[in-house]
């Protein structure tokens, strides 16, 4: 790292290691601080929202790995990240912060400040509900620009000309909507292109656009959103959370395992 590099991390909350990913010790309100400050200095950053299947799938592939712990910062997203934190670090954190609730908080956050915000991600369908949305829970949100990619890989002219209409539209905060781990292999690929705060939020623009149902708060407070989720949608998300939901277990258990000998 250089020392422009360890100046820039030093303006952002400490991280963590869970599972090998660099994850972020914070809250709502510090994240959005964070992020509204980078917004107005104009300082290109990248912050993604990492729930259990974003940490294992990154702990598990070595070339993510390696992106995301570069990111500015990761969010816990997941109560079970919070927990893993928690338990391994004795962070003491009392809430996770969830991509959607993120997304909504830092719109707020950005009509206050006058910061435009620019929507990548999702279909043309979904980004119309979710623009309508955005601006009727937040009548000052100015929206500098969106576009829906086409689901296949971008071209390298494509991914370009996709950078330059982003870096036109003068948006301070891009909020990334393509899921893990395409938002975050996006982010880390053009971090050197796009000028803006870039914002990885997952399933956010679903949830905000109102194509997909959230999980009951409950559940949520509980751990169990991915359960919610599996029952909505099974075939598409079984292989998910039974697979990485094990996974994690299991090595956060050998981490909790081997701690006390590797602090003795």
């Amino acid at each position: 790292m250089t020392k422009c590099d360890q100046e820039e991390q030093e303006k952002w909350p400490q991280k963590f290691d869970l599972l090998g990913v660099q994850v972020s010790c914070v809250d709502y309100n510090e994240a959005i601080r964070c992020m509204i400050e980078a917004a107005k200095e104009s300082r290109p950053s990248v912050i993604s929202c990492h729930a259990v299947h974003a940490i294992v799938t990154a702990s598990c592939d070595e070339k993510l790995r390696q992106k995301v712990n570069r990111f500015s910062m990761i969010t816990p997203d997941g109560q079970p990240v919070r927990w893993g934190l928690n338990l391994l670090h004795k962070t003491g954190l009392a809430d996770r912060v969830y991509g959607p609730e993120l997304t909504l908080r830092v719109c707020h956050a950005a009509a206050a400040e006058g910061i435009s915000i620019y929507l990548y991600g999702g279909t043309p369908e979904i980004l119309d509900l979710l623009k309508k949305n955005l601006v009727k829970q937040i009548p000052d949100l100015k929206i500098a620009g969106f576009e829906a990619p086409p689901f296949r890989p971008l071209s390298e002219q494509e991914n370009l000309e996709a950078c330059e209409r982003i870096n036109q539209s003068g948006a301070g905060i891009t909020m990334i909507g393509l899921g893990c781990p395409k938002q975050d292999f996006f982010a880390a690929e053009n971090s050197d292109r796009i000028k803006s705060v870039q914002l990885c939020v997952g399933a956010a623009f679903d949830f905000h656009a109102g194509v997909k149902p959230m999980a009951p708060g409950w559940m949520q407070r509980s751990g169990l959103e991915w359960l919610f989720r599996l029952l909505c949608e099974p075939r598409r998300l079984w292989h998910r959370y039974m697979v990485t939901n094990s996974i994690y277990l299991y090595r956060l258990g050998i981490a909790l395992i081997r701690r006390p000998f590797q602090t003795s």
